[in-house]
């Protein structure tokens, strides 16, 4: 049928409810629009937060480090204690962070999940750490950063 073939009334009835569905979808439209402008902001606040957050756990280490360089002409081996106490603290932060610092011994299996082969030795036994080159932080899903390693290979 054509508008036409329709009686008035029900054209204009139409129409209006043309019109009503119109005026939903663009208000739905809106809402929508607006729900994800907030989402955003209210992203971007919380990325704010955490950052302040994490930020101010580092501080108390930032202080040591200037007590630290402030006594630097003092005994060495305080100073050697005082920086090794330091680096206590920031590991501290980062396992209340989860990432743990992970101090793989070696002698132990080499594992892609857990390391990052920078070198390879021959001698040893096969596939085993021989030295971490730099430790790794975090595990599992929550690994930060791999163990840097050197790896035993054959002859």
């Amino acid at each position: 049928m054509t508008e036409s073939e329709l009686p008035d009334g029900e054209v204009a009835e139409l129409k209006a409810r043309v019109a009503e569905l119109e005026n939903q979808w663009r208000a739905t439209a809106a809402d929508f629009d607006n729900f994800r402008k907030r989402t955003a902001r209210d992203a971007e606040q919380l990325g704010d937060l955490e950052r302040a957050r994490v930020a101010g756990q580092w501080l108390p280490v930032l202080d040591n480090l200037d007590i630290a360089l402030a006594h630097a002409d003092a005994d060495p081996v305080s100073l050697a204690e005082g920086l090794r106490a330091v680096r206590e603290q920031a590991d501290a932060v980062m396992a209340r962070l989860g990432f743990a610092r992970r101090d793989d011994e070696p002698g132990v299996p080499f594992d892609p999940a857990v390391h990052e082969a920078v070198s390879t030795v021959p001698g040893g036994d096969p596939g085993t750490v021989v030295q971490v080159v730099r430790p790794g932080y975090g595990s599992g899903e929550r690994q930060l950063r791999p163990a840097a390693v050197v790896v035993a290979r054959r002859g």
